[in-house]
C-alpha cells in the first residue's frame, strides 16, 4: 500500500532515539521530508547520520536541537521547519521524560515536583508542538498530528504515568474535534512497554531482582501482552506512518493501542 507520504513534511520530537527514531525512519523510509527535534544535539546529528543515508534524492533529513518545555524553542523548530521545507504537513510527538522503571507507586512516594517535570514535557510539551505547527496545517487544508502517550492511560499501577497519558488522550480529542474541519486529523497511539535500547537493561534489572535468566527475564515483561512478545519500536512506528498518511482520515480524536494486546480486559 503507498501511504501517498512522499514529499510530505515531517516534524518528529523526541527524535533521536527509541520510538521517535523508529517513527523518523519509517517516515523517511515512505519518502517523506523529516525534521528531527530533541535536546541533545550530539544525538540528534547521531540520529540524523543513520536517516541520511536511507534518503532518496532530493529528500531532506534536518536536526534542530529543540526542549519542547521552551515555547520559544518549539516556535523556533517550526519556523525552522517552514523556512528550510516550505510548510509542516505531519507532526509527531514523542518527547517524553521515560519513566524510570521500577519507579515508586505508593501514595506516599510521589513527589509533586516529578509529576510537574513530566506534565511538562509529555503534556504541555505536545500542546506547544501543536499550538505551533497547527496554523500551517489548517491554513493548507491538511494536516496529521500524532501524539505518543502509552497504555498507563488504561490501567492503574503507576499514578504519573497514568495521569500524564490521560492528559495526552484528553488533549488528542480536544484539538481533533477542533482541527478537523479543517482537514487536520489528530490521533494519539498508546505503546505498552516497547523493545528499543533502554530494553536490555530492564532485562538485566528484573533478572537480577529475580534471580532468573534474562530469556526468562523477558519472558516476565512480556506475558501481559497477548501476543506473547513485546512489540518493537519499528513496529509502533508502522502504525503511526499509516495515521500520519491520508490514508487515515477515517481515524480522528481516538485513541490505537499498539502494546500487541493487554490481556484480559474488553476496550470498546
Amino acid at each position: 500500500m503507498d501511504l501517498q507520504l512522499s514529499g510530505k513534511r515531517a516534524v518528529v520530537t523526541g527524535g533521536s532515539k527509541g520510538i521517535g527514531l523508529a517513527v523518523a525512519r519509517a517516515l523517511v523510509d515512505e519518502g517523506a521530508h523529516v525534521v528531527l527535534a530533541a535536546r541533545s544535539a550530539d544525538a540528534l546529528e547521531a540520529a540524523r547520520a543513520t536517516l541520511v543515508g536511507r534518503a532518496r534524492d532530493g529528500q531532506q533529513v534536518l536536526a534542530v536541537p529543540t526542549d519542547t518545555t521552551d515555547d520559544a524553542a518549539v516556535r523556533l523548530l517550526v519556523d525552522t521547519t517552514v523556512a528550510e521545507l516550505g510548510g509542516v504537513d505531519v507532526l509527531v510527538n514523542a518527547a517524553a521524560e521515560p519513566a524510570p522503571f521500577g519507579s515508586p507507586t505508593a501514595l506516599a512516594s510521589l513527589e509533586d515536583d516529578e509529576l510537574r517535570r513530566q506534565m511538562e514535557t509529555k503534556v504541555l510539551g505536545y500542546l506547544r508542538t501543536a499550538r505551533a505547527a497547527a496554523p500551517h496545517m489548517t491554513a493548507q487544508g491538511w494536516g496529521r498530528i500524532i501524539n505518543v502517550s502509552g497504555l498507563a492511560a488504561r490501567q492503574a499501577g503507576s499514578a504519573f504515568g497514568a495521569i500524564r497519558n490521560v492528559a495526552v488522550a484528553a488533549l488528542t480529542k480536544t484539538l481533533a474535534d477542533e482541527l478537523g474541519r479543517s482537514g487536520v486529523n489528530v490521533t494519539v497511539v498508546h505503546p505498552g512497554m516497547t523493545v528499543t535500547e533502554r530494553t536490555p537493561a530492564m532485562v538485566e534489572q528484573v533478572a537480577r531482582a529475580r534471580g532468573i535468566t534474562e530469556p526468562e527475564a523477558l519472558a516476565v515483561l512480556a506475558q501481559p501482552v497477548s501476543i506473547g512478545r513485546l512489540v518493537t519500536a519499528e513496529e509502533v512506528a508502522d502504525v503511526v506512518a499509516f495515521l500520519a498518511s491520508p490514508r487515515s482520515v477515517a481515524v480522528n480524536g481516538d485513541a490505537v493501542a499498539v502494546g500487541g494486546g493487554a490481556r484480559g480486559p474488553i476496550h470498546y
